[in-house]
């Protein structure tokens, strides 16, 4: 992935409560978010017993909904596994900082919080394109800090329109067909990051938010701001206009990832792994 992510802002409609965010999960959502966590993570072996899984938690409402995901797992007791959760600091601003804190606090989410100068650096060494490197430094840094923890597992809160988005940017920019996939090895081989919401929409994520009232943090990023471009805010917009010619757009292209016949695929090369 080369992009950050696009962060939504979401306007406050109710009081944040997290018995009432856990029973929409158990009832209003269910079909729309819970059984498509599971099944992702049926479909692709994503958890296994005696796994110790850190959940990454951004602020963002992607990554607050998956650790309610992983809680109400955890209460499910279907899996045997362990599961704790942690934050980077890339250099949020200290009003960020507070609304996160107080999000975690009302949700019930035992986070830890580490320190990074991750913008520092991706914006003093390239300025006008920082999304690469900031998001290669990202993972990195998240990646060590996981191992050194001792997890097995990072679990990240990407969703279906990620992956739609991600292949269509690798596409249209990188020149390769590549997009994230649901499991997948770290960059050091020592831990596997997988993705539970992979089935998951964002406009369904979106609903859940807002009627939960969860105001989710922004990222705070100048690129996501509109200060510079951002390629993923272009596929975006390209989306949402092929979608009033064609609602099923986006399945069929998160469809067409899982539907490749190599056969006809030109330079296809065995082996070719994601890192």
């Amino acid at each position: 992935m080369s992009e950050c992510k696009n962060c939504i802002h979401i306007e406050e409609t109710k009081n944040l409560n997290e018995d009432m965010v856990l029973e929409s999960l158990r009832t209003s959502y269910r079909k729309k978010i819970w059984r498509k966590f599971v099944k992702a993570i049926n479909d692709f072996n994503l958890i296994e017993d005696g796994d110790r899984i850190a959940v990454g938690v951004s602020g963002g409402k992607d990554s607050l909904l998956l650790c309610k995901l992983f809680q109400e797992l955890k209460r499910d007791k279907s899996k045997n596994f362990e599961v704790t959760f942690i934050s980077m600091n890339p250099g949020f601003e200290a009003m960020d900082i507070d609304q996160f804190q107080e999000n975690l606090k009302v949700l019930n989410i035992p986070c830890e919080i580490f320190n990074s100068n991750v913008w520092e650096i991706a914006f003093k060494e390239d300025p006008e394109s920082p999304c690469f490197l900031c998001a290669k430094m990202r993972r990195g840094v998240l990646y060590k800090k996981v191992e050194e923890l001792g997890f097995n597992k990072l679990a990240l809160g990407h969703h279906f329109d990620d992956i739609v988005e991600t292949a269509l940017i690798n596409m249209f920019y990188a020149g390769t067909i590549k997009t994230m996939i649901p499991k997948v090895p770290s960059t050091s081989g020592k831990l596997a990051v997988i993705r539970p919401m992979a089935y998951v929409k964002e406009e369904d994520i979106i609903s859940f938010t807002k009627r939960n009232g969860i105001k989710a943090m922004g990222c705070g990023c100048p690129v996501e701001s509109g200060k510079v471009d951002s390629k993923r805010k272009e596929i975006k917009l390209l989306l949402k206009d092929l979608e009033q010619k064609n609602k099923n757009i986006k399945q069929s292209i998160f469809n067409s990832l899982k539907n490749i016949n190599i056969d006809y695929v030109m330079g296809y090369t065995k082996g070719n792994k994601e890192k």
